[in-house]
């Protein structure tokens, strides 16, 4: 996976309502790109899950998403 498409899920992503344990691997996973500049074979594929998964449901509304952030202690 390179930058751009690792960039296009996360934004997609953030369409969506993240339970904790999706969030926090989606940081790790960032932060494992940042510095090996790629992704292991597992983590692709469970991202990629992630996004298709989170794609077929409705993103919620930008106001929606402020206080749900807001929500998370």
């Amino acid at each position: 996976m390179n930058k751009d498409r690792l960039d296009w899920v996360i934004s997609g992503l953030n369409q969506h309502a993240l339970s904790k344990a999706e969030d926090q691997f989606l940081k790790t996973a960032v932060e494992a790109f940042d510095k090996n500049h790629a992704l292991t074979e597992r983590q692709e594929e469970r991202l990629e899950n992630l996004y298709k998964g989170k794609s077929l449901s409705t993103p919620i509304k930008k106001s929606d998403r402020s206080s749900f952030k807001k929500s998370i202690p």
